[in-house]
């Protein structure tokens, strides 16, 4: 694959994490907008809309036009975005944006490995979705457990299956470039993308992050 569509993956995935995040830094500005938002039903509506847009995005990509590609792009960015407003209020923004910086750091490593490797990474394309499975169903079960090291060890291993799907789908990138063309294919590529960075970002702030609510 060109240098010049990697360019063009990682640079809507620039604008899908500038849209998370300034919508996240916006929202932070009305906490009790925020705070009455999540304390009804809002947050479950946006959950089921983000994976109503996923489902579409991924059946219809073929057949998308390009305007539709991008403004389910677009709406889920901005749909984690308005989520990710509790956590400017929960941690410190320089915690944010230290973890900002790491995850920034290991997803680019895991990145150009990807790129660059000559190892067939679609061989553990099934074991990564066999563990995420495993990863969400023991959350939920411990949703009522409450165990501080099964979370411990979740979000450990949560780390471990994200960078192995940063290196994986980079890796694929050239197939689904092939397969729904290069302007939806670099967009659902960043999408792809977009996800593994959230979904790592979201484990590192577990381990590392400072939370307001500490002393």
């Amino acid at each position: 694959m060109s240098n010049k569509l990697y360019a063009k993956v990682f640079g809507w995935l620039f604008v899908g994490l500038l849209v998370t995040f300034g919508t996240g830094l916006v929202l932070m500005n009305y906490p009790d907008g925020v705070i009455n938002l999540f304390g009804g039903m809002g947050y479950l509506i946006m959950l089921i809309v983000e994976v109503g847009i996923a489902i579409f995005f991924g059946v219809r990509l073929k057949k998308m036009n390009k305007a539709t590609a991008i403004f389910c792009y677009l709406l889920y960015s901005f749909l984690t975005g308005v989520t990710f407003s509790l956590l400017f209020l929960e941690f410190e923004l320089g915690t944010l944006l230290y973890v900002f910086l790491v995850t920034a750091l290991v997803f680019g490593l895991f990145a150009f490995f990807g790129a660059v490797t000559k190892l067939p990474l679609h061989k553990i394309g099934t074991f990564l979705l066999i563990a995420l499975f495993a990863i969400i169903i023991l959350e939920v079960v411990n949703i009522f457990v409450g165990s501080e090291q099964l979370n411990m060890g979740l979000c450990i291993i949560g780390i471990l299956v994200f960078v192995g799907y940063i290196a994986y789908d980079v890796q694929r990138l050239p197939m689904l470039l092939d397969y729904a063309g290069e302007e939806n294919g670099a967009i659902y590529g960043a999408f792809q993308l977009y996800l593994d960075f959230i979904n790592l970002f979201l484990r590192l702030l577990e381990l590392f992050g400072n939370s307001n609510n500490n002393d």
